[in-house]
């Protein structure tokens, strides 16, 4: 794979320019998920541009975006997937402004190789990861089934890291009805929707102790009613459960939910739960392709990739469970950032970051290039999926 660097470094240099200005331009004018309007049309007009067939409003999700090229000639269909959604207040904290562009990027060098040696190349834009993200939505319609391999690079701090796990999440609403009733004055004709809540609140606490250690259970109290004289007859938490395993995610998810109706029984007050945001699938790296990539990261003489413990959630995780994929991971800094930070925002469009991307573009189109000459490989990329599966 070697002798295709000095081609790649020159193939990117007519791009890096194009790169750093919409980098930048999404920096300058974030967009939260599902409004990332702007962002889209700039993939695009660029794809467009630059000979992918390219279908808007995807799936009829406004901001999603399928850009495809090639097809000629028979071969592995390979997926590079795009994120550009922003966190509110923060901005792009978590640096899905320089991650979809890597994607891009790949998507336009390895376009080349696909004419040379066949197959179908794929760059999705995929919306809202921060929240109902449309991998989700995708996955569920099977739009991943047909694809060789699925493939995302994200953002993080210092060093090169591996594609490993992530948790299964789902995010549930508690919502209590109850009576209201003047705080002082009758307060026994009233029904707390509150103490609901609370109840809620001490019953997870108990049940932390019969958590798994990698298990998390996070909320808030979004609703807790308006003035302290008055009863509150509507009050409303919402939390994230999270699991390294599905299995173990929807077993704990149960447990939670018993928390709530316990807690409705006790205070008197009526229960809805409902989910809030989509349900994230853990990510099931297929290690034989991570290898591969990995391998393309160190030969450009990058010496260690590191291994993270997979903590966090992502739709990507949706993906895993549909076809071969890896989520990996290129520096932005040479110093520690806290992610969905406005420090790990500015990171973003540094020299650092632009230096990372380059590595990631080319750890990802040469991984393509093997997976387009090796049949060996994908068998082998193919077979480990279906085993896991």
């Amino acid at each position: 794979m070697k002798k295709y660097l000095n081609e790649l470094e020159m193939e990117l240099n007519k791009y890096k320019k194009d790169l750093k200005e919409m980098n930048e331009y999404m920096y300058n004018n974030p967009e939260l998920g599902n409004e990332e309007y702007k962002s889209a049309k700039l993939y695009c007009d660029y794809l467009n541009k630059n000979g992918f067939n390219v279908t808007e409003n995807y799936l009829n999700i406004p901001t999603a975006f399928e850009g495809k090229y090639g097809g000629i000639k028979p071969g592995p269909k390979i997926a590079l997937l795009a994120e550009y959604d922003a966190l509110p207040e923060i901005g792009h904290g978590c640096g899905h402004n320089i991650l979809g562009l890597t994607s891009l990027g790949a998507s336009l060098l390895l376009k080349k190789y696909i004419d040379e040696f066949g197959g179908e190349l794929y760059l999705i834009g995929t919306p809202a990861e921060e929240t109902n993200g449309a991998k989700v939505t995708m996955s569920d319609l099977g739009i991943f089934d047909k694809f060789t391999v699925a493939m995302i690079v994200h953002p993080t701090e210092k060093g090169h890291h591996r594609s490993t796990t992530s948790q299964a999440m789902e995010a549930l609403k508690f919502k209590f009805k109850g009576k209201t009733a003047h705080a002082a004055g009758d307060p026994y004709n009233g029904i707390n929707a509150l103490d609901g809540v609370l109840n809620l609140f001490n019953s997870i606490n108990a049940l932390r102790q019969q958590t798994l250690d990698s298990s998390r259970i996070h909320g808030i109290i979004s609703k807790g009613g308006t003035t302290p004289n008055i009863i509150p007859d509507y009050a409303e938490a919402k939390f994230y459960v999270r699991a390294n395993k599905l299995k173990d995610m929807l077993e704990l998810v149960e447990k939670v939910k018993n928390c709530g109706r316990g807690a409705a029984l006790s205070s008197g007050t009526e229960l809805e739960i409902e989910n809030y945001e989509f349900s994230f699938y853990d990510m099931v790296t297929n290690k034989t392709l991570s290898e591969v990539y990995e391998k393309n990261i160190k030969i450009q003489g990058i010496e260690e990739i590191y291994e993270d413990e997979g903590l966090g959630s992502t739709d990507m995780g949706n993906v895993s469970h549909r076809c071969p994929a890896i989520h990996p991971y290129f520096p932005i800094s040479k110093e520690n950032l806290t992610g969905h930070s406005i420090d790990f925002a500015k990171a973003s469009i540094s020299e650092e970051a632009y230096k990372g991307m380059a590595e990631a573009i080319y750890g990802l189109v040469l991984t393509g290039i093997e997976i387009l000459t090796n049949e060996k490989l994908v068998e082998k990329i193919q077979n480990e999926f279906k085993n896991k599966k």
